[in-house]
């Protein structure tokens, strides 16, 4: 065994090469910009994931993404940094470890205290909330982990507190009263992006509100019906003819008896029932803005704690359900209930602890958005940065300009206080970033600070410079910021993206982000969410432990084109993985380049692995082979190239996979054997070369995409510089891309490829050499041909090759036609002509029994007319394929009996 051999194991192992170079490029320090101070400055922030959380199928495209970026960049000679970092997920956070508590100790938070609560998250923080960000070292991420961030540290707190109180002396910030989503179970409001909408089977009550004073009767339709006792309204559209003489007049609200108004609003739908709606303006956004419209009464009946209100009459103090049952008897026994029909709807839940939330107009603390949303209009519209697909700008310009106040208030005490506080002797309010000790208007020592914290977007909308240490003025700050890519999904686009680019013109007067990239959803292979609840949820360390970070990262970015859905071709049940089909590809495809790797060591001879010479092609480089592997491997570099450029991570992938695997593997290699093997030294030395100077390139290419393997590959070769992580980027050489060395490989590729199919065909053993002759009537084909015999006859496993224009075709020889060449394999002597005359003889009977009996089936109208439509369509494709089959074998019998 040669020196050359030893240097790599004879299998690829992702679990020791992925410890290994980890560790070492973090040693080196090649994460930090400081390890290239000379480079242009790229930066990306992170999304900080939750403290809470763990690495999913989301984190795993979206950081896939972020680091590809980034290693490419970094070997492009830029002074990269990608900030890392967590978020302190106000409610996630707490309600997990108030859960813990209640599990251990049976207390609840007013049990033990604010300041004991907070104390034991921390304690939680400190001892968990580092978890997803170790898991994304599994997957290489190549973040500069010395600049980790917390949005509750104190430099970051500082400037969340900052932030309130310059919006507030802005006066953009106010205590009002509007809808907002509350959660009875978290005791929270929450924001949209925490409201989940299940499909529901539930049911639609028509109730009939009688008419007062010579009104007419009202039928209104509900999927709540324990609703009504708030109800303060009746809407129909102006312009429904059948309610034109009803508007202004009342009806009798049952249970209740209390005469509610007829009002008319372009709310109601005179397409939908009778066209009128019951109006609840505490309990529904819609009718809310109704009762807004038209100066109706706002009646809670479902309080805080999902319990219905005081208001709810004698149905006071009842679970918000158990009054729907209440309520629906009563009215059947009025006579009050004219029907009840089966619905299907959507209901919204809290995404934390499932609970169907409540809408309700409650006193908060608001931001008002217009002067920030016309602050970035111009942003977006002049496309100051750019939107990775574009149509997510436009999306974003159309929320800008219908926005709405943001509530900015939680109903808990993980998170950041609200910096208000009120004097208890003379209500003066003071807002500030340090705690008053004394009151500014009376001197009075009494003061309550608000019990609230801030939504936790209200501090993530910092994060692109509150990261570099803003409202400091640092050198990260002057030297990072503006970053360049900010990369996200498609859910959080209004809800932090916009917000950053606000405070970011706001507070810097200047964007955050050059380019925004929105990544796709990964769904199931069928095409809906994952779900762990529903036991769709894939966990992408059981990914990397099956099959490597490579196969994962390459799997991911492998499908992660244009369209916003990546189909993830997984086998789950209950969670857990049973197979990839798309991962043990991309497996099969690092053991496929790490075979081939093992190969050109072995074929070194006894050169030095690390000869220099070996980093150089030849000077003279006339061999077809050479001159195809040499332009399509440039021309990989520069569609690579470009699709990164492009954010098409699916192309690069592609392009990387199509090139290594039939191009160097099951191409080239090949035909480098006949020269490795024969006696020609100058020979085999310009194959070594091209074979070591292709991979090495290549290694380059795919270490964006797949850096462990790269990385150790690369090691092994002849190179410059200490690691590939920060080694040059390749770039094309335009001399190298031939046209015509692609077009006559092409044809080489080709009737190799019909001698091959030949031999299938025929059941010809595949270590047996037959003879193989080529008629063409194209002089060029005949001397391409000719020239690159030698390849053809060692990968087509021929013993003579006749190559001509007036050869004539032998007797029982199988046939192919290939543009102007007709090939031909004489089979006398090669097989045993009898034996396969019987063999297929015989699956040609049985073929032709199922073909029969298909077409009697399919001739069946009994069967077309109750058969299901899928299994017709089966048995006509069975049809097809059988005709088909049928067709070729009798063509190679016939053959036979020439």
């Amino acid at each position: 065994m040669s020196d050359q051999e030893e240097t790599l194991a004879k299998s690829y192992d992702p679990d020791t090469i992925e410890k290994t170079w980890y560790d070492y490029w973090q040693q080196k320090g090649y994460f930090r910009p400081e390890f290239r101070p000379e480079g242009k400055p790229y930066t990306i922030t992170i999304p900080p994931p939750n403290v809470t959380g763990e690495l999913h199928m989301g984190h795993a495209l979206q950081h896939a993404i972020h680091d590809s970026v980034l290693r490419f960049k970094r070997m492009q000679g830029f002074r990269t940094l990608c900030l890392p970092g967590t978020d302190h997920a106000g409610i996630g956070t707490q309600m997990k470890v108030e859960q813990e508590i209640w599990e251990t100790e049976k207390k609840t938070r007013h049990d033990i205290g604010r300041k004991e609560l907070l104390k034991r998250i921390w304690a939680w923080k400190e001892k968990y909330g580092s978890t997803i960000l170790r898991q994304l070292r599994d997957l290489g991420c190549s973040y500069d982990w010395s600049r980790e961030r917390f949005t509750m540290d104190e430099g970051y707190a500082n400037a969340v507190l900052e932030t309130f109180v310059r919006f507030y002396k802005k006066g953009w910030i106010y205590r009002g009263k509007r809808m907002v989503n509350w959660c009875p179970q978290c005791g929270t409001v929450i924001s949209d992006l925490e409201v989940e909408e299940h499909e529901i089977q539930s049911h639609l009550w028509h109730i009939r509100y009688p008419g007062v004073d010579g009104a007419p009767d009202v039928v209104v339709a509900t999927t709540r019906p324990e609703t009504m006792l708030g109800d303060t309204g009746v809407a129909v559209h102006p312009s429904d003819a059948r309610w034109q003489g009803a508007v202004g007049k009342q009806v009798m609200l049952p249970l209740v008896d209390k005469p509610i108004p007829i009002v008319a609003d372009e709310y109601a739908d005179p397409e939908m029932g009778s066209g009128a709606v019951k109006v609840t303006p505490a309990h529904d956004p819609n009718d809310y803005e109704v009762g807004q419209r038209h100066d109706l009464e706002e009646i809670l009946v479902i309080g805080l704690d999902g319990q219905m209100t005081e208001d709810a009459g004698a149905y006071a103090g009842q679970d918000r359900y158990a009054c729907r049952k209440a309520v629906v008897a009563a009215l059947e026994e009025l006579g009050l209930m004219v029907k009840i029909e089966d619905h299907t709807h959507a209901v919204p839940h809290h995404d934390r602890c499932g609970t169907v939330i409540e809408p309700m107009p409650l006193e908060q603390w608001f931001v008002s958005m217009r002067d920030l949303a016309d602050l970035i209009l111009p942003v977006l519209r002049e496309k100051q940065i750019e939107y990775v697909p574009d149509r997510f700008r436009e999306y974003s310009i159309d929320w800008l300009e219908n926005i709405r106040d943001w509530c900015i208030s939680r109903q808990l005490w993980w998170g950041h206080r609200i910096p208000v506080w009120t004097c208890e002797d003379c209500d003066e309010v003071l807002v500030s970033v340090d705690s008053p000790e004394v009151c500014t208007s009376c001197g009075s020592q009494k003061l309550i600070q608000d019990p609230d914290v801030l939504d936790t977007w209200f501090s993530s909308a910092l994060w692109p410079f509150a990261t570099m240490g803003w409202p400091e003025e640092t050198e990260d700050l002057k030297t990072y910021h503006p970053t360049d890519l900010m990369i996200t999904g498609r859910d959080i686009l209004y809800l932090w993206v916009i917000r950053m680019i606000m405070t970011s013109e706001e507070f810097l007067g200047e964007i955050p982000f050059k380019t925004v990239l929105v990544h796709p959803t990964v769904q199931t292979r069928d095409g809906k969410r994952m779900s762990k609840s529903l036991g769709t949820g894939i966990d992408p360390r059981e990914l990397i432990a099956a099959y490597g970070a490579d196969a994962t990262r390459l799997s991911l970015l492998y499908q992660c084109g244009n369209s916003q859905d990546i189909r993830f071709d997984a086998e789950v049940k209950d969670n857990k993985l049973q197979a990839s089909p798309i991962a043990e590809m991309c497996r099969n495809f690092c053991n496929k380049i790490w075979n081939a790797a093992r190969f050109v060591h072995m074929n070194m001879s006894e050169r030095d692995v690390q000869d220099p010479a070996l980093r150089t092609l030849p000077d003279d480089v006339s061999e077809l082979a050479d001159r195809w592997i040499l332009s399509l491997y440039n021309r990989t570099v520069l569609q690579v190239t470009q699709s990164l450029d492009a954010y098409r991570f699916d192309e690069a992938a592609r392009g990387l996979y199509d090139f290594v695997w039939s191009a160097y593997c099951d191409w080239y290699v090949e035909m480098a054997k006949v020269r490795l093997n024969g006696n020609d030294a100058k020979a085999r030395e310009q194959v070594q070369s091209i074979l070591c100077v292709v991979l090495e390139g290549t290694l380059r290419l795919m270490h964006p995409i797949a850096p462990f393997i790269s990385e150790a590959l690369w090691q092994t070769f002849p190179h410059e510089g200490d690691a590939l992580i920060v080694a040059d980027w390749p770039t094309h050489d335009d001399l190298w891309l031939n046209d015509t060395a692609e077009r006559e490989m092409a044809q080489l590729q080709e009737v190799v490829g019909a001698v091959r199919n030949i031999r299938g065909t025929m059941r010809i053993p595949p270590g047996k050499r037959v003879d193989v002759v080529f008629k063409t009537t194209s002089s060029e084909t005949e001397s391409i041909l000719s020239a690159a015999q030698h390849y053809v006859k060692e990968l087509a496993r021929i013993e003579t090759l006749t190559i001509g224009a007036d050869v004539a075709r032998p007797s029982q020889s199988a046939s192919a036609v290939v543009g102007d060449t007709e090939v031909f394999v004489p089979l006398a002597g090669v097989i045993d002509l009898d034996v396969e005359r019987q063999r297929l003889e015989k699956e040609i009977g049985g073929l032709e029994k199922a073909v029969g009996g298909l077409e009697k089936k399919l001739g069946n109208d009994a069967f077309l007319k109750n058969a299901p439509a899928e299994v017709v369509e089966t048995e006509r494709a069975r049809q097809i394929e059988y005709q088909t089959t049928l067709a070729k074998l009798q063509e190679n019998l016939a053959i036979l009996a020439e």
